[in-house]
């Protein structure tokens, strides 16, 4: 009988196994570092130009604050002319308030008022004067508060009895203090010009209303 012995041909397939298993593991390893290294360069790129982003929107932030910071100084600065343009305009205007003042006192004092003494402080004129009686101080403040383009919101300050002359000729009278504001040009424009605009809003409504 002839005896043969496979020991050394399984060894070698074993062996042959064993070689393929470790090639193939040495292969999946460098195939998987391409993969890891590929994925990597890919996310290292991304992450760069997100960076590069980042880093563009801070500058363009950092020069849009200034230029707002720029814009807010510039308004400012607006601002301030404007101020000072209306307080030069204010002066040249107050500058006949007295003329407006002296003639609106002569049309609207009624009869029995006596005036002393007039003192203006910015835009309040205060007035002191003798009156016939208490009516006639109330249609003083109906004069100044209705009928005045340059006066208004007069407010009655104090009002006393008092006595006046010597003798036959004393009378009694009332002591008043009246305080009035008196309006710029710019003011009484305004108010003139106020109720010009509310009638031409009213007249277009109503037209706007009669559309079908």
């Amino acid at each position: 009988m002839i005896k043969i012995n496979l020991l050394p041909h399984r060894e070698a397939k074993r062996k042959e196994r064993k070689n393929a298993f470790y090639a193939m593991l040495l292969v999946s390893l460098v195939f998987g570092g391409l993969i890891v290294l590929v994925v990597g360069g890919f996310i290292a790129t991304k992450i760069s130009n997100q960076n590069q982003r980042n880093d563009f929107i801070k500058a363009e932030n950092t020069r849009l604050d200034a230029q707002i910071a720029e814009i807010a100084t510039l308004k400012q600065e607006i601002e301030a002319l404007k101020a000072r343009q209306q307080a030069v305009e204010d002066l040249q205007s107050d500058r006949n308030q007295p003329v407006y003042l002296m003639d609106e006192l002569v049309k609207q004092v009624p009869e029995g008022v006596y005036l002393r003494t007039f003192k203006q402080t910015g835009q309040r004129v205060a007035l002191n004067g003798y009156a016939q009686s208490n009516e006639r101080v109330s249609e003083l403040l109906r004069n100044l508060s209705n009928n005045s383009p340059w006066l208004e919101r007069p407010d009655l300050i104090e009002i006393r009895s008092t006595g006046v002359g010597q003798g036959k000729d004393a009378k009694k009278v009332f002591d008043f203090t009246i305080n009035v504001g008196i309006k710029r040009p710019r003011d009484k424009e305004q108010a003139a010009s106020g109720p010009v605009k509310a009638g031409a809003a009213g007249a277009a409504a109503g037209a706007a209303s009669k559309k079908p």
